[in-house]
């Protein structure tokens, strides 16, 4: 085994692993009740925004690679991925120190925000490994791989990065 695959293989079982604990950690996290005396009410606007710029960056990066600026584009997705984990760090951290809020609206916006809420929660569950699996692919510089991922993992990362905001704001006024 050459050296370049032993390290594919290392990025691979790190990313298989960092995969289980944050899956672990989001389902469990609302089981989990942690009070640092300090009120993080404060975050759901704030990994809303980190959220949106991440769905900036990520189009940026898009537009880089069409235009073949590869170094640009390497770039835009350091960045995009920085955004996703700090969103996910202030994401947990919110709700294992947070009470839940409950979306407080009747009627069919009930349903519209339930239908973007499921397809958020599922789609961001299913592609996390595949963001990470995507990433490491570029890296490494497996580039036929990578943009096999890259054509069905963007389009559901972005969903993600823009429906989350979405939800906040549907999810706005029921804050208390």
């Amino acid at each position: 085994m050459t050296d370049q695959e032993l390290r594919i293989k290392r990025l691979n079982i790190l990313v298989y692993i960092v995969s289980a604990v944050v899956l672990l950690l989001v389902i469990f996290m609302r089981k989990i009740h942690l009070d640092f005396g300090i009120s993080f009410k404060f975050l759901p606007p704030l990994y809303s925004c980190i959220n949106a710029i991440c769905a900036i960056c990520l189009i940026i990066a898009y537009i880089h690679i069409k235009n073949r600026r590869i170094e640009q584009h390497q770039f835009m997705m350091k960045i995009a991925l920085t955004l996703s984990t700090l969103f996910l760090a202030a994401y947990v951290l919110y709700h294992i120190t947070t009470p839940d809020t409950h979306y407080c609206k009747e009627g069919n916006i009930r349903y519209l925000y339930f239908f973007i809420l499921i397809t958020h929660v599922v789609l961001a569950a299913v592609s996390f490994p595949f963001v990470l699996l995507t990433f490491v692919r570029g890296l490494t510089d497996q580039v036929v791989n990578h943009k096999k991922l890259a054509k069905w993992v963007f389009p559901i990362w972005l969903y993600v990065c823009i429906t989350g905001p979405i939800c906040y704001l549907m999810l706005y006024t029921c804050y208390t």
